[in-house]
């Protein structure tokens, strides 16, 4: 029961007891009081009666008796009234039936009032005439009694209802900043640190939402220097602190990322020996102020092409990674590089078109971080060689369809369901046990089966990523994979789901048609997030609502605050596989340790992903993750429902 529900009963069970009490002392009081005045009328009437019977009685008159007995039953509540002749012992009695109106018989039952009489001696000097007992009736005090209780039950009841309307008012007012407690104390449960509420004017709560605000605010605080640790550490070993550019490290973490991962794109390779020039001529400080502003030029130019990671990753060579993109745009991408740096050049007062040197390496198929490098490399080499200002390698591996092949054949295969599905799970750290499993999707195409790494690419280039993924999920569900066990089943959303309302809609109807949405989860690329949080906002909500269950996928790949964590709330994140290695690299495990906190202070699963071994997940003890995934315990083949 509420605070409020619990004041609320306890004031209307003391206005009860208050109506109570006064209702038992009004009683009383009227009981009293109209017993006592029936009492002093029937003195009165005997009284009465007896001075106008004497000149009757002195006579004999009987007639003269009977008419002034009755005139006193014409004019009063009385029940019986008896005469008894001294001089004879003759007895008269008149009796009278009153019917009292308006007041029901329970009532009457109750015996409220019990029968008066009085009895008198008629004299006249020292003769006794007669006795007379005149017996009256409670109709009277019953009547009375009747009203009186009935018009205290009605004021009592207009009171009632006041005081019921006013003490919810009231409380409502009074209780409002204990609410507002409440509210505040639920979102600090859920690490979402919001502005200070404002100081009540009862003192006693003006106490405890001044600590509550205190301890919001020293919370977010330490969130914020957790979230600054991250963005320090990425500064200090992930950044070139000339250029402001991401160093060697972290693009070939990227890469590795990439690689692992179906993509498509590729990676550029640049010697810029003309800023060895700059050097000689003004110096190193203005060299490198030239290659701050290189980078951020670059960054402008080339990003409004296609998204890309540049890094510097010697004194003068950079390299350029750019993802899910196909040949025609990495055509156009290198076109603006070459521009963006001839400007550069010219202001630096050299010649365009010379001292500069690019090789590209495009990925195709199945590629590990050496062999890209090399490829890129060996173009970088070839393009000095042949004084070219750049050269593509080449890759002798041909693409099995065209783009248009890949249009329709993917359309086809996606609509008609024609899906293979593999999943893997993902083990608790504590005990081993399956937490949940990650969906691995295969299409079939001209009865060929291909893997994500080999379609992919194609899905996100055509824009095919919401057919697939609701098709993808209709599938998933007609063959009960969801209910296969208890563990709930992550399925990955493509870029072009995560950003497209009329799917939410989608997936927002699925979801509430669904018996058991919270064996479904749903996995958010990190890149998502910084690309288009809002979008994500309302995706995250959605799935939340509905009592399903989402996470970021490659926790800790991009540079940036961490802060979208308190706005999402996921029920997990994965930290990207360049985290698995952390024993190579000390840098790499302080990055890692300040990640896990600060999805850790805000009471978020941590799964690490690349695990191969026991030896390998053994070095993640410190940092009481909660689970781990991999090829520890690969993937394994679904049979599909016939």
């Amino acid at each position: 029961m509420t605070l409020f529900r619990q004041i609320y009963a306890l004031l209307f069970v003391l206005f009860l007891l208050t109506i109570a009490s006064l209702a038992y002392v009004q009683f009383n009081e009227t009981q009293s009081f109209l017993a006592k005045q029936m009492e002093s009328d029937l003195n009165n009437a005997s009284h009465s009666l007896g001075l106008m019977l004497v000149p009757a009685l002195e006579a004999g008159d009987d007639a003269a008796t009977e008419t002034l007995v009755n005139v006193l039953f014409e004019g009063g509540y009385y029940q019986q009234i008896k005469l008894t002749w001294l001089v004879d012992g003759k007895q008269q009695v008149w009796n009278n039936a009153i019917r009292v109106q308006n007041v029901p018989q329970w009532f009457i039952d109750l015996e409220i009032f019990k029968p008066i009489a009085k009895e008198s001696i008629i004299t006249s000097g020292w003769l006794q005439l007669a006795k007379i007992e005149i017996t009256a009736h409670p109709g009277f005090g019953y009547q009375e009694m009747w009203r009186i209780i009935t018009n205290i039950i009605i004021v009592f009841s207009i009171l009632f209802l006041i005081a019921i309307i006013f003490a919810r008012v009231g409380l409502s007012i009074i209780l409002k900043p204990l609410n507002s407690l409440s509210e505040h104390a639920k979102k600090i449960a859920n690490r979402q640190f919001g502005p200070d509420m404002p100081t009540p004017k009862t003192t006693e709560l003006k106490e405890l939402v001044q600590a509550f605000n205190s301890m919001s605010s020293q919370l977010k605080q330490v969130f914020n220097s957790l979230d600054e640790e991250v963005s320090a550490l990425r500064k200090k070993n992930l950044v070139d602190q000339v250029s402001n550019l991401p160093n060697r490290q972290y693009m070939v973490s990227r890469i590795n990322g990439w690689l692992s991962e179906p993509s498509s794109g590729a990676l550029f390779l640049v010697k810029m020996d003309w800023l060895e020039d700059v050097h000689s001529q003004y110096g190193y400080q203005v060299r490198d102020e030239t290659i701050k502003l290189l980078g951020n030029k670059l960054h402008h130019h080339l990003d409004n092409i296609s998204p890309s990671v540049i890094a510097r990753i010697a004194a003068y060579e950079f390299a350029f990674l750019i993802e899910e993109s196909e040949h025609e745009q990495l055509s156009k991408y290198l076109q603006g590089m070459i521009r963006t740096i001839n400007k550069e050049i010219s202001k630096a007062g050299c010649k365009p078109n010379e001292q500069f040197n690019i090789g590209i390496a495009e990925r195709l198929g199945q590629m590990s971080v050496s062999d890209i490098l090399a490829q890129a490399d060996n173009a970088l080499q070839k393009s000095i060689k042949d004084n070219k200002i750049f050269h593509w390698y080449e890759n002798t591996q041909q693409q099995l369809f065209s783009r248009d092949e890949w249009r329709q054949k993917l359309t086809h295969a996606i609509n008609n369901n024609q899906f293979q599905f593999r999943w893997q799970p993902i083990l608790l750290n504590e005990n081993n046990e399956v937490c949940q499993r990650e969906l691995y999707c295969q299409l079939t195409l001209d009865n060929e089966v291909l893997h994500a790494g080999q379609f992919m690419p194609f899905v996100e280039i055509l824009s095919l990523g919401t057919m697939l993924d609701r098709c993808l999920i209709e599938t998933v569900n007609s063959h009960h994979l969801f209910d296969r066990n208890f563990e709930p089943v992550a399925i990955n959303l493509t870029y072009q789901s995560i950003g497209d309302h009329e799917f939410h809609l989608w997936i927002k109807k699925f979801l509430r048609n669904h018996k058991t949405p919270e064996r479904i989860c749903f996995e958010i690329p990190e890149a998502s997030v910084y690309s288009d949080l809002s979008s994500c906002e309302h995706l995250c909500n959605i799935i939340r609502d509905c009592g399903a269950h989402f996470g970021i996928d490659h926790f800790g790949r991009q540079f940036g605050s961490m802060a979208y964590l308190q706005n999402l709330r996921p029920s997990y994140v994965k930290l990207d596989q360049s985290f698995a290695f952390i024993e190579e690299n000390q840098h790499n495990s302080e990055l890692c340790r300040a990640l896990v906190n600060v999805a850790k202070g805000l009471d978020i699963q941590v799964i690490v992903t690349g695990i191969q071994e026991n030896k390998q997940l053994s070095r993640f003890n410190d940092l009481r993750l909660d689970a781990h995934q991999g090829y520890i315990a690969p993937p394994v083949d679904i049979k599909l429902n016939s």
